[in-house]
């Protein structure tokens, strides 16, 4: 299928733009997007709390509801993947990079340096640390990513519509989702990916960079993240020329059996019995303040206002921004799942496998925090590697730490290469070669644009601005999504053939 002309023109264009303004202007792009972001956060912080909690709301409601047995296909196609694949795919595409960035990082952070509570460094700063490590990565991404996804999902393989975010508007747009407002909806999208790749592309290039800087001694500087990231774009070139079937599902296999054995051997080495306590008491004090947390502005505290900014709604933006690309591979993959099944496997398997990832890295980094070695001292980017040389073979698993990085990076760049082919050629299930080889070109030479007019600070104020229109048009996709769902209801008699059961057992 031939590329659409004007998104994929107009989008590389505006994009275009943005990497020579990184590249001839860096001061003014940062000026511009630092002034930009700070007027986001503080205006609309709380739209992107109530946004995000609306996501999760429906997809529980979908859950729960009889809707929950439509099957996102027609009635006799049979799903393309294995569950356990399907899960390493969605997993893989959707955190990825962030698991091993932010892991230890994150709990220490909370924990150590800027604490969301105020509790710094005491036993209930351990607890208040982990509680909103959990709510960063737990339902409320995963809802985003599940909200996206199950309506392109619905669309494209129940409705027959092509694999576009402006075609899952049409219950409210009509016509108009074939022209110009369609075509400026999927702008709008190509965009917001790729500020969200591009994000995780220099994460993941900075950590790479950290981790050999930490182990070897090589230079933390922007030659050095150049070189990575021009390693990997060939890496994962290679993988998308391959196709979804072969280079991201047998890479994302892989990564997820090596994360599995990383995992294990920090669990088993580190601070075994207080990693399951910590584990069992996070997620209940995580259950029991989820609705405070959610909506959680600090009104009245400046400290703490601060903090959710640099924070949660930075985190919602990133799933925001990343939530087109993640969602359609998600709807991709999904083809002849059940709402129900979908819901269950996109939105509770993930957030538990985060629980079980942060509880045993950030644990173990607390733990070693409170021995007397200082990681909260260390960069970001080397929190990890800090935290693995405490440990027997700490060399063999930092560079099995830095595999598993480029790997993600790789599955990351290499869907989203997929996903971006996808939104330019009109929906195609399979873009050309030539097209993703272009969307992956740009998408390392923005990471490397951001990060040289402003480092990972660029990246996330970069990405913030990005989410903004995006997270409207989600809103319309739920809206859409959920009228087309109770109008399918009503047409199958799925609630009235409930109710006929339930009179006739009373009889």
């Amino acid at each position: 299928m031939k590329k659409s002309p004007v998104v994929f023109y107009v989008s590389l264009a505006i994009l275009a733009t943005l990497v020579l303004m990184g590249v001839l202007i860096p001061e003014t792009l940062e000026r511009i997007t630092n002034t930009t972001q700070s007027f986001i956060t503080n205006s609309f912080g709380w739209y992107y709390l109530g946004i995000v909690s609306v996501f999760v709301i429906v997809l529980f409601y979908l859950l729960v509801s009889p809707i929950g047995k439509i099957k996102l296909g027609r009635p006799d196609d049979k799903p393309e993947f294995s569950r356990p694949t399907w899960l390493a795919m969605l997993f893989s595409a959707g955190i990825g990079i962030g698991l091993l960035f932010y892991g230890t990082y994150e709990p220490i952070s909370h924990y150590a340096i800027s604490s969301p509570t105020g509790e710094l460094g005491t036993n209930q700063g351990i607890l208040d640390a982990m509680r909103f490590t959990f709510l960063h990565y737990g339902i409320h991404p995963w809802a985003i990513y599940g909200t996206i996804g199950l309506t392109l999902a619905y669309f494209t393989f129940r409705k027959g519509e092509r694999s576009l975010i402006s075609k899952t508007l049409r219950p409210i747009f009509g016509k108009h989702a074939d022209g110009k407002v369609g075509r400026a909806i999927d702008i709008i999208a190509v965009i917001s990916t790729v500020m969200g790749v591009a994000t995780s592309l220099g994460f993941g290039a900075a950590q790479i960079n950290g981790g050999l800087t930490y182990l070897f001694g090589a230079p933390s500087n922007m030659t050095t993240q150049t070189i990575i990231i021009f390693v990997v774009t060939i890496l994962f070139m290679i993988s998308a020329l391959t196709g979804i079937g072969k280079g991201i599902r047998i890479l994302s296999n892989f990564n997820m059996g090596l994360s599995l054995l990383l995992f294990l051997f920090v669990f088993v080495f580190g601070p075994t019995i207080f990693i399951l306590n910590l584990f069992m008491d996070t997620l209940g004090t995580y259950l029991h303040h989820f609705v405070e947390m959610s909506f959680r502005m600090a009104p009245v505290n400046e400290e703490a206002r601060s903090w959710i900014n640099d924070w949660t709604i930075f985190y919602w933006a990133w799933w925001i921004a990343w939530s087109p690309f993640v969602g359609v591979f998600i709807a991709r993959v999904s083809l002849g799942r059940t709402i129900r099944e979908f819901i269950i496997y996109v939105l509770i398997s993930p957030s538990l496998i985060s629980f079980l990832w942060f509880t045993v890295f950030g644990g173990a980094g607390i733990s070693t925090e409170l021995s007397g070695f200082s990681i909260s001292s260390l960069l970001p980017e080397e929190s990890l590697f800090g935290l693995l040389e405490g440990y027997p073979l700490s060399m063999v698993f930092s560079i099995l730490a830095i595999i598993i990085i480029v790997t993600f990076f790789v599955t990351s760049a290499d869907s989203g290469t997929f996903v971006l082919g996808m939104m330019t050629t009109n929906g195609s299930q399979n873009p050309s070669r030539g097209i993703k080889v272009t969307w992956g070109i740009l998408l390392s030479v923005t990471a490397l644009a951001l990060l040289y007019s402003g480092g990972l600070l660029a990246l996330q104020n970069t990405m913030i601005i990005a989410a903004l229109p995006f997270s409207v048009i989600l809103a319309l996709m739920v809206f859409s999504l959920i009228k087309s769902l109770q109008q399918e209801k009503k047409e199958l008699g799925i609630g009235q053939l409930r109710y006929a059961e339930k009179k006739e057992n009373i009889k």
